[in-house]
């Protein structure tokens, strides 16, 4: 072999990474789990009441998680253990799709998002977190004397 790759290994790490840097240049219709933008992969939407996030975060344990609300920003920051075997022993990995190490998202909250009212629970790999709209910016009906 010509150096270029050291083992089979190197090969499809090598090729992981063009991929995702292909995925990045060229994204699929509707996104994947490589082009969404990121992990976790994000779900924001609102109700009348709050604004509402879902991550798919499998494999993570909930103290690992760190959830912030700072200046209109909702950051979700965590760490992911790679459950690859350890250098060194006898074994080959020929995909790894699975995110592992630090990660960080960023979500820009609207103007009527409550920072003082925030939930956030995590079960079966779903971390929710809602964050109440502040009560002056609610629809309110007004009564006429």
């Amino acid at each position: 072999m010509n150096g270029l790759f050291r083992s089979s290994a190197d090969l499809f790490a090598e090729l992981n990474r063009m991929q995702a840097m292909l995925d990045q240049v060229f994204p699929a219709p509707g996104g994947s789990i490589r082009s969404a933008g990121g992990f976790p992969s994000l779900n924001v939407g609102h109700t009348a009441r709050s604004v509402e996030v879902m991550a798919l975060a499998p494999g993570l344990a909930a103290d690992k998680l760190e959830i912030t609300v700072d200046r209109g920003l909702l950051i979700i920051a965590g760490e992911r253990p790679s459950q690859l075997p350890a250098e060194g022993e006898r074994s080959s990995v020929y995909a790894n799709e699975r995110f592992a190490g630090r990660f960080r998202r960023v979500v820009s909250l609207p103007e009527d998002a409550d920072p003082a009212k925030v939930e956030a629970s995590y079960r079966d790999g779903v971390l929710r977190v809602s964050i109440a709209k502040r009560e002056s910016s609610l629809p309110r009906r007004i009564e006429i004397h």
